[in-house]
C-alpha cells in the first residue's frame, strides 16, 4: 500500500488559523501577564478579527480546497464568512459596555467567542460530513459555554443546561443521519454520496432517513419550528451580546449548510423539499410572530423575532435558485447587523450585574435621556419590521421576489402578512421611546467607545443596504448555488 501525500493549500485554511491562534494567545496572555486587561485583550481579539478578514479578502473566487478536499473555500463559503467575521466583530464590541460587570475572565470570554467562529466557519465550507459534525461540535460547545458564563446567576446556568441538553439531543439526530448516508453511499463527501443512487433503488429510502435527520439537526441550529422551544430561554439566560451572536452567526452557519444539503438532494434523489419547506416556513414565521407578540421581555421578543426571521429566509431557500440563495445571504447581513445593533442597545440598558432593563416599561422616555441609543434602537426596530427604506425591506424584497419567479405566490402572501403582524411588537418598543414618559428616573450608564463604534457601524450599514443595496449584491452576485 502506497502512502499519498495530501494535498494542503494554506490560503484556504488561513482565516481560520489567524482566528485559531489569536483564541490560543488570548488563552495564553493572562497567564503570563496577570495585568493584561479588559481593553488590550479586546484589542488582540480584533486584531485576529481584522487578519483573518485580510486573509478572506485575499482568497481567490474560484474555488480552492484545503487538506485534501476536507475544506472548500468557494464564492459560497467565502460570503458567508464575511457575514460571520461582521457578526463577532459587533458581538465583540458591544461585550466591551457589560463583559466588566459580568465575566471574570476576558480571556475566556473573547477566546470562545473566536473558538465558535471558528467551528462556523469550518462548518460552512466542508463538504466533509465528519469534518461537518466536528466543526458543529466545536462552535456548540464553545455557546454552550459562552450561554453559562455568568456562573453566578441561576438564569444563566440554566440557560447553558437546556442548550446543552437539547444541542446533544439535535446533534444525535445529525450523527445518526450521516451514519445513514456513509452506509448507503460508501463516502463522506456530500457532493459525491448521492451520485447513481437512483440506480440502486434499494438504497433509496436509507438515503431519505439520512437526509430527513440531517435536517433535523440543521433545522434545531437554525430555530425552525417545531425545533424552537430552546431559543427564547437560552436568549434571556445567556448575556446580550452572546444572545445577539447566536440569534445571527448560528443561524448564517445552518442556512449555508441547508442550501448545500437542499441543492444536492434534491437534484440527485429528488427529494421534495418545496412541500416540506413552505409547511416549515408558515409555521416558522406565524409561530414566532404570534409568540412575538404578548411578550413583555425585549429580549425574550427578539428571540420570538429570530425565528419568524428563520421562516423568512426559508421562503428564499424555497426558490431553490441562485437569486434565491444570493437574496438569502443578502438578509443574512442585513440581519446581522440590524439584530446585533438591537441587542447592542439592550446591552448599554443593562445596569449592573444583578440587573438588566429588559422589560418594555424600561424603555419608556428613552428617546429624551439617550438619544443617539433611542435613534439606533428605532431604526434596527423599522428595519426589523420591514420597513423602508430600510434594509431590512430590502432583504425581504428580494427573498420574497425569488419565491414569486418560482410561483409561490400564495407563500409570498402568508409572508408578508406575517411581516405587517410583526410591526405591532416592534412598534410598540418604538412606541415606548418616544411617545410615552418614563415611570421613574431613568438613569443609563455610560457608554463606552466600543458600544459605540458597534452601534454606529450597524446603524451605518442598516442604513446604508437600504438605500444603496447594490454595494453588497454586487459582491454575492457572482454566487451560484452548489451543485455536485
Amino acid at each position: 500500500m502506497t502512502f499519498t501525500q495530501p494535498t494542503i493549500d494554506l490560503t484556504a485554511v488561513s482565516p481560520l488559523l489567524a482566528l485559531l491562534a489569536t483564541a490560543i494567545f488570548l488563552l495564553l496572555l493572562p497567564l503570563f501577564f496577570r495585568s493584561a486587561g479588559r481593553a488590550l485583550l479586546a484589542f488582540v481579539a480584533v486584531i485576529g478579527l481584522l487578519i483573518s478578514g485580510v486573509c478572506l479578502f485575499r482568497i481567490p473566487v474560484v474555488p480552492i480546497s484545503g487538506f485534501d478536499r476536507l475544506l472548500l473555500l468557494d464564492p459560497l463559503a467565502i460570503a458567508v464568512h464575511g457575514a460571520l467575521l461582521l457578526a463577532a466583530l459587533l458581538t465583540l464590541l458591544i461585550s466591551l459596555n457589560r463583559v466588566e460587570d459580568e465575566y471574570l475572565n476576558y480571556g475566556e470570554y473573547f477566546s470562545l467567542l473566536l473558538f465558535s467562529l471558528i467551528g462556523m466557519m469550518i462548518v460552512t465550507s466542508t463538504w466533509n460530513l465528519l469534518v461537518l459534525f466536528l466543526g458543529l461540535e466545536l462552535f456548540s460547545i464553545a455557546l454552550y459555554t459562552l450561554a453559562g458564563i455568568r456562573k453566578m446567576r441561576a438564569d444563566s446556568v440554566e440557560a447553558s443546561l437546556k442548550y446543552l441538553l437539547l444541542g446533544a439531543f439535535a446533534s444525535g439526530f445529525l450523527l445518526y443521519g450521516m451514519a445513514l448516508l456513509y452506509g448507503a453511499s460508501g463516502t463522506l463527501q456530500l457532493n459525491e454520496m448521492m451520485l447513481g443512487i437512483e440506480a440502486d433503488a434499494s438504497t433509496l429510502a436509507l438515503i431519505y432517513a439520512g437526509v430527513i435527520l440531517l435536517f433535523i439537526g440543521l433545522a434545531f441550529k437554525a430555530a425552525l419550528v417545531p425545533f424552537h422551544m430552546w431559543t427564547p430561554d437560552v436568549y434571556e439566560g445567556s448575556a446580550t451580546p452572546v444572545s445577539a451572536f447566536m440569534s445571527t452567526a448560528t443561524k448564517a452557519a445552518a442556512f449555508i449548510v441547508l442550501i448545500r444539503l437542499l441543492a444536492h438532494s434534491e437534484l440527485a434523489i429528488r427529494f421534495p423539499w418545496p412541500q416540506l419547506l413552505i409547511v416549515l416556513a408558515v409555521l416558522t414565521m406565524t409561530v414566532g410572530n404570534l409568540l412575538a407578540i404578548h411578550q413583555k421581555n425585549v429580549k425574550r421578543m427578539l428571540a420570538y423575532s429570530s425565528i419568524s426571521h428563520a421562516g423568512y429566509l426559508l421562503v428564499g431557500l424555497t426558490a431553490a435558485s441562485s437569486s434565491g440563495d444570493q437574496a438569502v445571504l443578502f438578509y443574512l447581513f442585513v440581519y446581522t447587523a440590524m439584530n446585533i445593533g438591537a441587542f447592542g442597545v439592550l446591552s448599554h440598558m443593562g445596569v449592573s450585574n444583578a440587573d438588566e432593563r429588559v422589560d418594555f416599561e424600561s424603555y419608556r422616555g428613552m428617546g429624551y435621556r439617550s438619544p443617539f441609543a433611542a435613534l439606533c434602537l428605532a431604526v434596527f426596530m423599522f428595519s426589523l419590521s420591514g420597513l423602508p427604506p430600510f434594509s431590512g425591506f430590502i432583504g425581504k424584497l428580494y427573498l420574497f421576489s425569488a419565491a414569486v419567479e418560482k410561483g409561490y405566490v400564495a407563500l409570498v402572501v402568508i409572508a408578508v402578512l406575517n411581516s405587517v403582524a410583526s410591526v405591532y411588537y416592534y412598534m410598540r418598543l418604538v412606541v415606548n421611546l418616544y411617545m410615552r414618559d418614563p415611570a421613574e428616573e431613568l438613569s443609563l450608564p455610560r457608554a463606552n467607545a466600543g458600544l459605540k463604534a458597534a452601534l454606529f457601524i450597524a446603524l451605518l450599514l442598516t442604513v446604508l443596504w437600504g438605500i444603496y443595496p447594490s454595494l453588497l449584491t454586487d459582491l454575492l452576485a457572482g454566487i451560484s448555488r452548489p451543485l455536485p
